[in-house]
């Protein structure tokens, strides 16, 4: 595993880095236009992180035989946006210009359960924001984009702070309890202000039209 995280600085240092830096451009670029948009950003997925998910274990073996070719999150992008109605349309505007090679609804396991809501695509890396001197061998071939409300945003990342840091002590039954419960409260204010945005367009829509 020290092997792995020594290659994996050079790689973050290298490639990681200023390919996110451009690809954060890229995607702004793509979607100039687009309404309702909050925020557009790329990031190298952290040492402490990629080391966390590169030593996870399934079945009681190692759930990654090659990490640096088989995590496909090592450049992350976000999309944030108001409304939960937004991150289809966004979803169609970014398809129109890279290639997706999966696409997934991540929600809870059923509807009695509250947690981490999203809307991922493991992409293709665009050859645009790979600078030609960046050694092609650190060059990955993916990178995931997450389209998200402002709230699932906002409760995946104190989420992902408070429950998933390297070396912390696991919550307790009640702590996730608690977890659950913001996640509800999230779940519902976005049902709230995607509700009275579309009560709104529809209102101004018959007044255009009366």
């Amino acid at each position: 595993m020290k092997e792995l995280e020594r290659e994996y600085r050079v790689r973050h240092a290298n490639a990681l880095t200023p390919i996110a830096e451009k690809l954060t451009h890229h995607l702004q670029s793509l979607l100039e236009g687009e309404i309702r948009i909050d925020r557009i950003s790329a990031r190298a997925k952290s040492v402490d992180r990629f080391m966390a998910k590169a030593e996870k274990v399934k079945d009681d073996r190692p759930k990654y035989d090659e990490p640096l070719h088989q995590i496909q999150d090592q450049i992350g992008a976000r999309i944030i946006t108001f409304y939960t109605d937004d991150v289809p349309r966004i979803s169609d505007a970014v398809l129109k210009y890279l290639r997706a090679i999966e696409t997934q609804d991540i929600v809870p396991d059923n509807e009695w359960e509250f947690g981490y809501f999203g809307h991922h695509h493991i992409l293709m890396l665009p050859a645009d924001v790979v600078d030609p001197t960046i050694d092609p061998d650190l060059v990955p071939k993916f990178f995931e984009l997450q389209i998200k409300t402002l709230f699932q945003h906002a409760w995946s990342e104190a989420n992902h702070d408070l429950g998933y840091k390297p070396g912390s002590t696991p919550l307790d039954r009640d702590q996730l309890r608690q977890l659950a419960y913001t996640s509800a409260q999230a779940w519902g204010a976005d049902r709230v202000f995607n509700d009275l945005f579309q009560a709104r367009e529809h209102s101004t829509g018959k007044a255009q039209t009366a």
